[in-house]
């Protein structure tokens, strides 16, 4: 399923040249969402339980993070060009799509249940005002949510304006705060004294006051200059909230005592100069909050449908309407569940999971920035640069704050975006965009291959398959054999020799994505290698002599076994086997292969003589197989040949000994020849084996007989495997523990 992404749309890329002012569309609704209800129902009571010093200390802690996430939203800002969406496009563009949908899902109803929280607290505050109106809080609620939300459809640009009304009733309350008075001392009893709370519990109280910076930038769709817009805009609104905050708690600190700041919601009102003002600033405070979520939310959700993220039956939510690409569907949609969160009217028990959801983003947009930095990929270049590492600074204390106001709700929100990650994932929505990702890994890849040692190492050896396959349908049983050897924890490369000339390369990277295609379909991990050779021991060759990089080099080579009676096809064959030596790869042939290796295999026979060169290599083999999920059940059976029955008994307490330092759980089979052929012996005893493995000799002059002489004594048997040991590796160390 390919992506059509939000920036492939012309409509889109025109409603952002036509659209919102460069500073206002991102300052106003930043500004008015972090001056919030918080800062005249809650700021009274952070004062009295604080004092002044500890409150400035708050309002500095809080205000820092928020920062820090203003100057990484700026970084990547002014790299890329932002379009519809905000926050979720940062981070999908930078991430990748599985955490931008895994954190923008989220962000959307958390956006669209604030809407709810604020129509409800300014329906409060009405009745709170004026008790005696013959209409409920919910009824309330819902006229004003149907009104914002119209206002919104209106268009975003009569929305910004009306916000301009609601800015300057919040400067009005803030003046006559200013001119304010000193309240008497309170006698209401209360039951909470100054310095009841805790530092952190009461920062955590006050940290939602400051992070309202996404109702800005969730309008980056509509913004003129994206890149000019959200950095001036989001660090104004930062810069301008932390004056405020800074200047609120020295009068409060100055006209009332604590136990009064503390009992009075309101103490705001008693102080100001004109005490309906402040009535003006909740007002004001809630329905603007509201009017930015409602703006914001839908356009994070137009972006998700253009993604692709969300199902297909809601991709006509990525719809825009008139030259400005407003998303009226989308608000209609948002406005449906707001309405249906506002008829529960409780909303204490989701409150706390929905600030984490905006800590989150925040989190991850700290991450996505500090992790462009950190790589200096030449893609990143922003024209507003930080250093990483304030970056993460950022990131670490949004997770120290989320954890800090409610760890229980901090690990819901884990487990809503990791699950949300984790359906995308399984989805694998194709993109056509990069991300960060990439990136992280050729860094991670480039640091491995410097630290990989030259020379094997005993203790780590993993199998590093180059598998000459051909087609994977021709020769399934070598691709089964490579998994059950690996367990997806070495590295398979499946090879494919195609005839010189036969094939362009736009064909040759047809057949590749074919072949990945059809491994991915079968759930395995391989890369896909295809050369062009006059023929097969010639291409082979040249795999053999180029293919890898560094130090990390395929380190056994995995073959099918050549039934031909060709003497020239034959000797092409064993050249390949001696050139696989030459190269310190170890080889592994299958012999009389099956369609498919056996699903529920009871024994592997291994034709012993000795721990050193084959047989510590067919050991570790056998023992691969057994711990993966076909072979576990299988038995490992050390199968060796003497001449007579004293001999037989020195050879059991050998070989029993030597299995007990192994721990690879086999067990002995001596079987005493009395005068019978090896052949004879090998076809009987491992006549009923699921796997046989046979020790293969070192190439020299005169191996095409040998090898031809090998092909006939097992030509009756079941699947076999030829081991040869040929890597500069003492495989005997990896098995012994002494």
């Amino acid at each position: 399923m390919t992506s059509r992404s939000s920036e492939s749309s012309a409509k889109v890329i025109g409603s952002s040249s036509a659209g919102l002012g460069t500073f206002g569309g991102v300052f106003t609704p930043s500004i008015l969402t972090i001056l919030g209800v918080i800062m005249y129902l809650r700021f009274g009571w952070v004062v009295g339980q604080m004092g002044l010093v500890k409150t400035l200390l708050i309002v500095t802690i809080s205000t820092a993070i928020t920062f820090i996430t203003g100057l990484s939203i700026s970084a990547i800002a002014t790299d890329q060009v932002v379009r519809a969406g905000g926050a979720y496009y940062m981070i999908s563009r930078s991430l990748g799509i599985e955490t931008g949908g895994a954190v923008g899902i989220p962000l959307y109803f958390a956006q669209a249940f604030s809407v709810a929280l604020y129509t409800i607290g300014f329906a409060e505050s009405v009745n709170s005002a004026f008790p005696n109106l013959p209409i409920t809080i919910t009824v309330m609620a819902l006229v004003t949510t149907i009104a914002v939300t119209a206002l919104a459809l209106k268009s975003a640009d009569i929305a910004i304006k009306a916000q301009y009304v609601i800015m300057a009733a919040i400067i009005l309350s803030l003046i006559s705060l200013v001119f304010g008075s000193t309240v008497p001392t309170t006698d209401i009893p209360t039951s909470e004294q100054p310095g009841d709370a805790s530092f952190w519990a009461v920062l955590a109280v006050f940290f939602p006051a400051v992070t309202g910076i996404m109702s800005g930038v969730n309008m980056s769709g509509d913004l003129k200059d994206p890149k000019k817009s959200i950095p001036m805009g989001t660090l104004a609104a930062v810069g301008v909230g932390y004056v405020i905050y800074m200047c609120i708690p020295l009068l409060l600190s100055n006209r009332a005592d604590a136990a009064s700041l503390i009992s009075d919601p309101l103490i705001m009102r008693k102080i100001a100069f004109w005490g309906d003002a402040i009535l003006l600033g909740v007002w004001g405070a809630t329905l603007s909050s509201a009017l930015g979520s409602i703006l914001g939310a839908p356009r994070v959700l137009q972006a998700l449908a253009r993604d692709n993220i969300l199902p297909k039956r809601l991709r006509w939510l990525g719809n825009g309407h008139g030259p400005t690409d407003e998303p009226r569907l989308g608000t209609l949609f948002t406005l449906g569940v707001v309405l249906a969160v506002v008829c529960i009217g409780d909303l204490d028990a989701i409150a706390p999971v929905l600030t984490m959801f905006f800590l989150t983003t925040y989190m991850v947009l700290n991450v996505a920035a500090g992790i462009e930095g950190f790589l200096q990929s030449p893609s990143f270049r922003p024209t507003f640069r930080i250093p990483w590492y304030i970056s993460i600074l950022g990131a670490l204390g949004c997770i120290a704050i989320m954890f800090l106001i409610n760890p229980a709700a901090t690990v819901a929100a884990a487990v809503i975006v990791l699950t949300i990650y984790l359906w995308l994932e399984r989805r694998e929505i194709r993109t056509t965009w990069g991300d960060v990702r990439q990136g992280i890994w050729l860094s991670l890849v480039r640091a491995g291959l410097n630290n990989i040692a030259d020379s094997a190492d005993p203790k780590n050896w993993r199998p590093h398959l180059l598998v000459l396959s051909g087609a994977p349908t021709k020769r399934w049983h070598l691709i089964e054999l490579a998994t059950d050897f690996t367990h997806n924890r070495g590295l398979i490369t499946l090879a494919s020799i195609l005839p010189t000339g036969a094939r362009n390369l736009n064909q040759q990277e047809k057949i590749r994505g074919t072949i990945r295609d059809y491994l991915e379909k079968r759930g395995i991990h391989a890369f896909v290698k295809l050369i062009e050779a006059t023929d097969t021991s010639t291409g082979a060759q040249q795999l053999i002599d180029t293919y890898g990089i560094g130090p990390l080099i395929p380190n056994t080579v995995l073959l099918g076994d050549t039934e031909t009676n060709d003497p020239e096809a034959r000797e092409r064959y064993c050249q390949i086997i001696s050139k696989c030596h030459q190269a310190k790869r170890n080889i592994v042939i299958l012999r009389n292969p099956p369609s498919h290796m056996p699903q529920f295999p009871q024994r592997i026979d291994v034709w012993w003589g000795g721990l050193q060169s084959n047989g510590g290599l067919m050991l570790i083999l056998a023992y691969l197989l057994r711990t993966g999920i076909r072979w576990r059940s299988a038995d490992i059976y050390l199968k060796l040949v003497v001449s007579n029955k004293a001999a037989a008994q020195a050879a059991q307490t050998n070989l029993n000994k030597l299995i007990e330092t192994l721990s690879i759980g086999a067990q002995s089979n001596i079987i005493v020849a009395e005068g019978r052929p090896f052949d004879t012996i090998l076809r009987k005893s491992s006549a009923t084996a699921d796997l046989v493995l046979m020790g293969l000799a070192t190439p020299n002059d005169g191996f095409e007989e040998y090898y031809t002489s090998l092909q006939q004594k097992t030509v009756d048997l079941p699947p076999t495997i030829f081991v040869l040991a040929a890597e500069d590796l003492a495989f005997s160390e990896l098995l012994q523990k002494e």
